[in-house]
């Protein structure tokens, strides 16, 4: 055994269900070890989850305005950046009232017991591969458009999950800051790029309106990237800052530059395009310049991904050696099991993607699943629980109270409408056939 390792060599995970019992932070800091996870920054935080988020909804937004009209999807846009905002706001302040939870799975264990730990344990996990899975679609398309389809989009993929896997092997998230920044750089200018082509490039007689009259389906169909954008995995994060107490800063700065930057690029897009505007945006940008975007925002879907498969690694890595050796020293078995386990993440979202003709209607649902909840819904439980626990009254806090309520029904309403939009647009593509066949080019 390592030297320094007596006091981590033993497995312990003590999850509290009252506020004021005094627990062991998820990671131990001490100077002999080889892994220092708490090293994070706010702002590498923020940087972070930019990478994470943004390329997931950007090119998606200008279809959206054709939809609803410029004054609905813009309202909604800035109305989910500060409902963002306050959700991460509560699931912050939970995090910091209990130090040890390191994932949703920890924090469903702390108000709902054994079943709510393993349901939200699977349901990141599944949304993180998604997620990857996602990233990985987009680095294809972005080989395939810079190539002029030049390989089978197989050999592609194959070929974009191989980086990605690279890029999640460090085992802090400290490691990837740098990658962060580069990230958010790079989807920044890729967006502006596209800015810049559309503009160049206007469409002749396009057609704009300020509103647009559409049904509940068009409407939610609309908002369903904007909506699921901002899932985000907060608590691995924060876990792994140097001062959590810093971690509103970070959520600031991602909603704030999330928010502008959506509406920015949607609205300047939308204006140049009109209501023609194709989803993603970059397809109906002249072949030089979507070739110029997808070549800037490569690197954010590498990097992207690999994050999204990180988290899923950490989340069981963490779970199976939480306060063993295993965690902070190099052992021939903790670099063989998280190997693995980021092997596992990529080479399944590689598996889904090539076998399931449906995948990308599949991330719709994870998201509506999980992320409404994630993101939203479960933070109200989060307040309810802790606001509880201390003086046992809500009737001391009404406003919050009412607030943390509607959290929660905004969250199953946005869970039960995402999953009924994302099955009615298989079905759909079902009967228009173009849903293609697996293992296919």
């Amino acid at each position: 055994m390592a030297d320094g390792a007596e006091s981590v060599n033993e497995k312990t995970e003590n999850f509290p269900d009252v506020l004021g019992k005094e627990v062991e932070d998820v990671f131990i800091e001490r100077a002999d070890h080889d892994f220092h996870y708490k090293t994070l920054s706010w702002q590498f935080v923020s940087l972070l989850m930019i990478a994470e988020i943004v390329s997931n909804g950007l090119f998606s937004l200008p279809s959206a305005l054709a939809v609803v009209g410029i004054v609905p999807a813009v309202i909604l846009i800035a109305f989910l950046g500060i409902f963002g905002l306050f959700t991460a706001k509560l699931l912050i302040d939970f995090k910091l009232n209990h130090p040890n939870v390191h994932t949703m799975g920890d924090a469903g264990f702390i108000i709902g017991g054994p079943i709510a730990r393993e349901l939200l344990a699977a349901g990141t996990i599944i949304f993180a591969i998604c997620g990857t899975g996602s990233e990985l679609l987009s680095g294809q398309l972005a080989l395939q458009s810079l190539s002029n389809n030049g390989l089978c989009g197989i050999a592609f993929l194959g070929i974009f999950s191989a980086a990605t896997l690279v890029v999640a092997l460090p085992r802090t998230l400290g490691r990837l800051s740098w990658l962060g920044l580069l990230s958010a750089m790079t989807i920044t200018l890729s967006g502006i790029v596209a800015m810049i082509g559309a503009g160049v490039n206007p469409t002749p007689g396009r057609v704009l309106n300020a509103t647009i009259p559409a049904n509940f389906y068009q409407a939610f169909l609309a908002i369903t990237n904007p909506v699921f954008a901002y899932a985000g995995m907060f608590f691995i994060l924060i876990s792994e800052m140097r001062r959590p107490q810093d971690a509103m800063k970070a959520a600031w700065l991602l909603q704030g530059f999330s928010t502008v930057f959506y509406v920015v690029f949607a609205v300047v897009v939308y204006v140049f395009i009109g209501n023609t505007v194709a989803s993603p945006a970059l397809l109906s940008l002249s072949t030089k310049w979507a070739k110029a975007t997808w070549a800037i925002a490569l690197p954010n879907f590498l990097i992207g991904g690999g994050l999204y498969a990180h988290t899923a690694a950490k989340l069981i890595f963490v779970r199976v050696f939480r306060h063993t050796r295993h965690i902070y020293t190099h052992t021939l078995l903790g670099w063989t099991v998280w190997a693995v386990l980021c092997f596992a993440a990529v080479g399944l979202a590689f598996l889904f993607v090539v076998a399931i003709p449906i995948f990308s209607y599949l991330i719709g649902i994870s998201a509506a699943l999980f992320a409404s909840w994630y993101t939203y819904g479960i933070a109200g439980f989060f307040w309810i629980h802790d606001t509880k626990s201390v003086n046992g009254e809500l009737s001391r806090r009404p406003v919050m109270f009412i607030l943390s309520v509607l959290t929660i029904l905004a969250g199953a309403f946005i869970c039960v409408a995402g999953t009924f939009v994302s099955v009615k647009l298989i079905i759909a593509a079902h009967e228009s056939g173009i849903i293609g066949k697996p293992f296919t080019c």
